[in-house]
């Protein structure tokens, strides 16, 4: 990976669902791949030129499939730890992470990459 890479923007999906109770409890799953669905269609509000979006998806969630434009990966674990991986493995390259998670916030600053809100891919 270079810094020509596209900036690699990582979402973690539960914590963007979950910050607004529109009954998201009810079907993980169907909240996950409306999120994906809207960022497949409206990218990330804001940047300019290309993304690679990656969804960290975990529990009751696992399983979503990718579309294009939005890779889907299911955390094995901890989507936290997931999410603190891709960034370590994104070496060189600018990379956001997607989170309202002060702890994960904290752990992927340390390695370098920059974080957003909720609402920086989703309407309140």
């Amino acid at each position: 990976m270079s810094e020509s890479d596209p900036l690699l923007v990582i979402v973690d999906a539960a914590n963007v669902v979950g910050s607004v109770p529109d009954g998201w409890w009810r079907d993980r799953r169907g909240a996950a791949e409306r999120l994906r669905d809207r960022l497949a269609v409206g990218g990330v509000p804001g940047r300019v030129g290309p993304v690679e979006i990656v969804l960290v998806v975990e529990g009751a969630a696992r399983g979503v499939a990718g579309v294009p434009g939005v890779r889907v990966e299911s955390a094995p674990g901890s989507g936290d730890d997931h999410m603190v991986e891709l960034v370590a493995g994104a070496v060189g390259r600018a990379v956001l992470v997607v989170t309202a998670d002060r702890e994960l916030r904290r752990r992927v600053v340390e390695l370098g990459a920059e974080v957003a809100g909720p609402r920086s891919v989703r309407p309140a």
